[in-house]
């Protein structure tokens, strides 16, 4: 599958579509390996849908997200349906926000998850110390940019995936030496650690990426590949020790919505190209 594979269904802050050519050329061919592609912090998805790698486990700790894509999975025609019954405007918006969805099924959860992001603010993705999604109205811009046709494909894509609702090092830990990691934690491009929930569903702090390079190393301890996107901030580089770091040619840097040529981005491999 090409970089022009399955359309990735939601808008996630450091999703990684426009680096997908500079970080699929690197990666191994999945279907010369006996293992599975695992990504531990999906996000949007942007390299599994991109490769439809299969078999795979893909895992995120943000539960709400996991459900979005089971409910996709499932039943991408019920899913769309209820979509396109959200009305439009900031006042449905907020009202939509606000609902308590305790009770409801992964179809009506997937169906709100899916509108919301969407109409928010920049695909943020915000919670409050509750719980409850609490980002901005964004407008209906982008909301009719996927289709009934898009999370159908989606759900044929994820129809070879195993979707688990995990903290990494879980799914780390789990991973077998015919594996291959693919990572992307949350970060700050160029900085040492982002505490500020703007753009993730939680905090990853300087002593999160200490937790993360310790359970990679054991993956390498036991012959699992991996490659990673991460900051270039020294601290963090040094907590790894990798075969390759490959600088990304562009990106946001540390100002999100504005393009730079010095992205503060890498991709971080503990392979050789002729190791794949």
């Amino acid at each position: 599958m090409t970089t022009q594979g399955t359309k990735v269904p939601i808008r996630y802050p450091g999703g990684k579509q426009r680096f997908l050519d500079q970080i699929i050329v690197h990666l191994p061919k999945m279907r010369k390996r006996n293992g599975r592609f695992i990504e531990p912090f999906l996000g949007g998805g942007a390299v599994f849908f991109a490769i439809q790698a299969k078999p795979a486990v893909l895992s995120d700790k943000n539960p709400a997200l996991i459900d979005l894509y089971r409910g996709i999975r499932y039943a991408p025609s019920e899913v769309w349906k209820l979509f396109c019954q959200y009305p439009s405007g900031k006042r449905a918006y907020l009202r939509a926000r606000q609902q308590e969805t305790t009770g409801w099924g992964v179809i009506a959860k997937a169906a709100r998850t899916l509108y919301l992001n969407r109409t928010c603010f920049k695909g943020m993705w915000r919670q409050n110390s509750r719980g409850m999604f609490n980002v901005g109205y964004g407008g209906q811009s982008r909301r009719w940019a996927i289709t009934r046709e898009d999370l159908i494909a989606v759900s044929k894509a994820l129809r070879g995936a195993t979707l688990r609702c995990a903290d990494f090092q879980d799914i780390i830990d789990d991973a077998k030496p015919a594996d291959f990691l693919f990572l992307d934690p949350p970060y700050h491009p160029g900085r040492r650690e982002s505490r500020v929930e703007h753009y993730m569903f939680s905090q990853f702090t300087f002593e999160s990426h200490k937790r993360l390079a310790d359970s990679l190393r054991s993956a390498t301890r036991r012959d699992v590949k991996w490659a990673m996107t991460t900051s270039s901030h020294p601290d963090i580089l040094a907590l790894h020790k990798v075969q390759r770091c490959i600088p990304f040619k562009a990106g946001v840097g540390s100002s999100p919505g504005n393009i730079t040529r010095k992205a503060g981005e890498v991709l971080i491999l503990n392979y050789r190209g002729g190791e794949q």
